[in-house]
């Protein structure tokens, strides 16, 4: 698909232009209503086309925990029989806690980790169906609050039961910018995670404790201008880290539903990176 058209949704997906401006250009591109209107369904999320995630060896709850204005809601899947494993929360993106997380989540725990898939939308409800409502939530997040209440949430993995207590996070495109937030805000933070998400100010990355990990679509321009600042910071503050650029990659490259930007190969080796750095910081 032309680069042009991915770009021009990645700029309507994180709200820097309207629906109506959208598609406006993007009938420019591709030559009129009709065929934008034909297009449409190859750039949005299509939940259907990935296989849901499936293990006989966890178990997943949807449970609650103490927020900062009321109940957090979240899944928490857990690896069966095992117990002194590490904990990840896991941070969804600009969309809301949607079937793809669910999933991220489910597949962390069958890693042998105690997982929990935040709600950030919990201050509405919950995560709405439709997507697009879902983004303008986001947008209307106390964001003080909203990190509180994944703070709590590190906090609520720490003493679950069967944790040892140690705990990481892992997030993308919203959450991936939330990690960083993470990091900066709690100093016992074993492992940070980011994907292709925007960075700390360099101001506070001396605060950082945890070690981290981010990874980076190699087309993703909007997100990657912020890379050379915050890498110097990080050398600068001796942080552990470790920082992946995925060339011809697309942001949300991760994302299995999302048919135009996802990247198996990309994919299948930032995970296989993240589960390693997990293992090694949270067993």
């Amino acid at each position: 698909m032309d680069q042009r058209i991915i770009n021009l949704y990645d700029r309507y997906t994180h709200s820097q232009i309207g629906r109506k401006e959208f598609m406006k250009q993007l009938a420019m591109l591709t030559g009129g209503t009709a065929a934008a209107i034909t297009l449409l369904p190859l750039l949005q999320n299509n939940y259907a086309a990935a296989k849901p995630f499936h293990s006989d060896d966890i178990t997943a709850e949807n449970i609650t925990y103490a927020g900062v204005d009321g109940s957090v809601k979240a899944i928490l899947a857990k690896p069966k029989g095992k117990s002194g494993v590490g904990g990840v929360v896991v941070i969804h993106e600009n969309r809301g806690l949607n079937p793809h997380i669910i999933d991220v989540t489910k597949r962390i725990a069958a890693e042998g980790f105690i997982a929990l898939g935040v709600d950030a939308l919990s201050p509405f409800g919950g995560t709405p169906v439709d997507e697009d409502k879902g983004r303008e939530l986001i947008g209307q997040l106390d964001m003080g609050k909203t990190v509180q209440n994944y703070l709590n949430g590190l906090d609520y993995l720490r003493k679950a039961e069967g944790s040892n207590g140690k705990v990481g996070c892992v997030g993308f495109c919203w959450g991936g910018a939330m990690a960083g937030r993470l990091a900066v805000g709690d100093p016992n933070l074993q492992a940070s995670v980011a994907y292709y998400g925007s960075q700390p100010d360099a101001v506070d990355v001396p605060k950082i404790k945890a070690s981290l990990m981010l990874h980076y679509a190699g087309l993703d321009e909007r997100i990657n201008a912020g890379i050379p600042a915050y890498e110097d910071a990080l050398k600068a503050n001796g942080v552990d880290y470790q920082l992946y650029v995925y060339e011809d990659v697309n942001h949300a490259f991760n994302n299995d539903t999302s048919p135009t930007r996802y990247n198996a190969e990309a994919a299948k080796l930032a995970w296989k990176r993240t589960i390693d750095f997990f293992k090694s910081r949270l067993g």
